[in-house]
């Protein structure tokens, strides 16, 4: 990869001499083909419009798309997960049909590799993003991301569109799931560590940061529905990840498929480069989500046809289109240009950034072939990785009850004696374990998961032993009838407990748009019934967002969330389970008691009221909880100064005890308060977090280093600054005062 120019000499680097020098060549309709990108299954062989199988290239729709047309850029699978030689076969014959065209340049591939690569047959797949979040480890997050990498850019592909940095702030919304949670410091931190792990690994490799921005919060909770966010608060919480992620060189962008207070993000012009270019100075590929430029007239309105949405995207700032089917788009944008209605300098500013990222990930070098099949990673070289986020992702929420063999211990660890009943509706699926974009777009094709990767109740056999192990499969639309025959079975087991798999079957985007936030009826009586025969129940949440069960929360003696933890997932459950991990988990976002009682942990004091299931902030669980199976204390917190300056650190200590017999991975949370301020502040606001090792009977030191402009907030003028004034720094539920002057 090229070097940059001297900004002494005003000298260009040989990438841009490269690029001028090609863009120079270049016809229109060369230039637009860049900026255009289809799916691949609008180049394979179909039948009355469905893929035929086995996957094979339609010659004629290949050439007239790649040869005659010049397009630049491919995504997708055809439907379905591919082994690394067909994923070869396809780059391979893509790559030499754009030989062939008259620009000569490769074509860009990119894919949804999002929780390792999921569209690769036999890959290593970890946690999805939610899961990830709940570790709160950045290094762990960043070696998964590296390690995505390295396997589908094996396949030809350098191109990723991940991470999500959407805020998790609302249950409701489908793909809450694919998010670091509900912070903005968390989903900065971690973004950032992914976006690291994909593009400064071994192979050259780019992240895609989506969906720019707002995307996660519309008003109804639904996919791809209209959201108000005024720019103060789009600023304040929303932007920040992305912020974080583009000073970190992220290379590109995708928009958010939905409109932000009645303007569709595709064609605003203000979000999308006065914001995003003038002001955040990313200089990367903005790429539209799917079809989204033909949405503005089909789905938004602000358009009468497809060429004047084509034309209000491009002047509102979008490099490349993902069409993804029909040609439209290119045929609107070259006679736009002729018209003079779009100029063609304006054409060159983007296929210039296209041809810098193809240039950044070494296309023009290799001609955009994939690496000797040969020389495919072995996947042992992840394993580890994956499975030991997968493990720190395990979450304990609540560990109550009674053990079988000591009565003065809760029910966890479940130990080494007595048999364990395994069911529910999640326990018997390793789909449910990895949730969507796996294998297929929404994850649910048994066909295409990883052989030999065990669910829960197979995982639970290998480490409890067969012998313990009573195993009685649930589909998730169990009835009354099948709830009696697993009561008959119980009662003939007589078990030391029962595990119940409960939660969500995969689902994505809209197809996950959901009414009731509410446990399902149906695993709320199993519940109940299984009570009624007074054996103590661990509940295992694998799902994707929380829902709510705070009438039958009490009768459950301990409540696990593994959100959705990938392949390695259900070995990650047993030993937490068994004993053999403390679990470290934490909690990336409030669970909220009820479905319609979603607050955050930084909602404001007038949204609090008292502490009672009537209303206010009462939350099933808070953010940042989450159990382990010994005791850790914190005392002695002080802060070095009282008064602090603009400009100044905040320093302090305080002491972690742990006065059990486990090694704790405990996580250190700062929160702030700000007392009074110009615009009303959070209850409280997440300003620092850290993992902390502290052994058996050993009491270590935090030391607190917190600059005073972490404080900031964003004031009525859209400018980000701390404002002076009285705070209050909590942690673990200890506080320090102090005032900035």
């Amino acid at each position: 990869m090229g070097g940059c120019g001297s900004a002494a000499t005003g000298e260009k680097s040989d990438k841009q001499v490269f690029i001028d020098s090609l863009l120079s060549t270049m016809s229109l309709e060369a230039k637009v083909g860049e900026m255009t990108q289809l799916t691949l299954g609008a180049i394979l062989q179909k039948e009355k419009k469905k893929i035929i199988e086995p996957q094979d290239f339609d010659s004629l729709r290949a050439a007239e798309a790649l040869i005659e047309y010049q397009v630049g850029s491919i995504l997708n699978c055809g439907n379905h997960a591919h082994t690394p030689a067909k994923w070869h076969e396809f780059i391979t014959g893509i790559q030499e049909r754009a030989a062939l065209k008259e620009s000569r340049i490769p074509v860009l591939y990119g894919i949804d590799a999002i929780h390792g690569p999921t569209y690769t047959s036999e890959a290593v797949l970890g946690p999805q993003q939610i899961g990830l979040a709940a570790t709160w480890n950045e290094e762990l997050v960043r070696k998964n991301a590296a390690a995505t990498a390295a396997q589908v850019a094996a396949c030809g592909i350098p191109w990723n569109f991940s991470p999500v940095l959407d805020l998790g702030r609302d249950p409701r919304w489908p793909r809450f799931w694919e998010t670091f949670g509900e912070d903005p410091l968390l989903a900065s931190r971690l973004g950032v560590a992914m976006v690291d792990g994909y593009q400064n690994g071994e192979v050259p490799f780019a992240a895609t940061l989506k969906h720019f921005f707002g995307y996660g919060f519309s008003l109804s909770g639904k996919d791809r529905t209209p959201a108000w966010i005024p720019e103060r608060e789009l600023r304040e919480y929303f932007l920040p990840s992305f912020k974080a992620a583009i000073d970190a060189g992220a290379m590109s962008i995708m928009v958010n498929s939905g409109e932000i207070n009645g303007i569709p993000v595709h064609a605003n012009r203000h979000l999308l480069t006065d914001l995003l270019r003038d002001e955040l100075g990313f200089k990367g590929v903005v790429v539209t989500d799917w079809a989204d430029i033909k949405y503005l007239y089909k789905r938004h309105k602000v358009a009468e046809d497809y060429k004047e949405a084509t034309r209000m995207a491009i002047e509102a700032g979008i490099d490349m289109s993902m069409v993804p089917l029909d040609l439209e788009f290119s045929e609107a944008l070259v006679e736009l240009v002729q018209e003079g209605t779009v100029s063609e300098e304006r054409i060159d500013l983007s296929v210039r950034r296209i041809l810098n990222m193809k240039w950044e990930l070494a296309l023009f070098e290799t001609g955009g072939m994939p690496p000797a099949l040969q020389n495919y990673p072995d996947k042992s070289r992840f394993e580890g990785t994956a499975a030991r986020a997968a493990l720190e992702s395990i979450t304990v929420l609540k560990n109550e009850g009674q053990h079988a063999v000591y009565p003065d211990r809760p029910i966890l660890p479940i130990g080494g004696t007595g048999k364990v009943f395994v069911t529910g509706p999640t326990a018997h699926s390793l789909n449910a374990l990895n949730g969507g974009w796996t294998g297929t777009w929404q994850g649910n094709n048994p066909l295409y998961n990883t052989p030999g990767r065990p669910h829960l109740a197979e995982a639970m056999a290998g480490h409890f032993g067969a012998d313990r192990i009573v195993d009685a499969p649930l589909t998730m639309d169990f009835d009354s009838e099948d709830i009696d025959r697993i009561v008959r079975s119980i009662k003939t087991a007589r078990p030391a407990c029962v595990v119940l798999g409960l939660g969500e079957m995969p689902y994505t985007e809209f197809v996950g748009n959901d009414e009731d936030l509410s446990l399902f009826s149906n695993q709320k009586e199993l519940v109940r019934t299984i009570h009624a025969l007074n054996v103590p129940i661990v509940g295992v949440f694998i799902e994707g967002r929380p829902r709510t069960f705070a009438d039958i929360e009490p009768l459950m003696d301990a409540v696990v969330m593994a959100y959705l933890p990938g392949d390695y997932g259900g070995q990650a459950i047993a030993q937490v389970l068994d004993g053999s991990y403390n679990p470290s988990g934490r909690l990336p976002f409030t669970w909220p008691r009820h479905p319609s009682a979603h607050l955050t942990y930084d909602h404001k004091h007038a949204d609090r009221f008292e502490p009672d299931s009537s209303g206010g902030f009462y939350p099933q669980y808070p953010f940042g909880h989450g159990l382990s199976y010994t005791t850790v204390e914190y005392s002695n917190f002080s802060l070095k100064d009282s008064i602090y300056h603009l400009g100044d650190t905040i320093r302090g200590t305080v002491e972690i005890s742990n006065a059990g017999e486990r090694t704790a991975n405990e996580l250190v949370l700062v929160f702030a308060q700000d007392h009074v301020a110009s615009i009303t502040p959070s209850v409280r606001r997440l300003r620092d977090f850290k993992r902390v090792y502290v052994g058996p009977g050993e009491t270590v030191t935090y030391d607190l280093k917190l600059p005073i402009s972490d404080l900031s907030f964003v004031h009525r003028d859209l400018k980000d600054r701390v404002e002076p004034g009285a705070f209050t720094l909590v942690i673990n539920e200890i506080t320090a005062d102090f005032k900035v002057e």
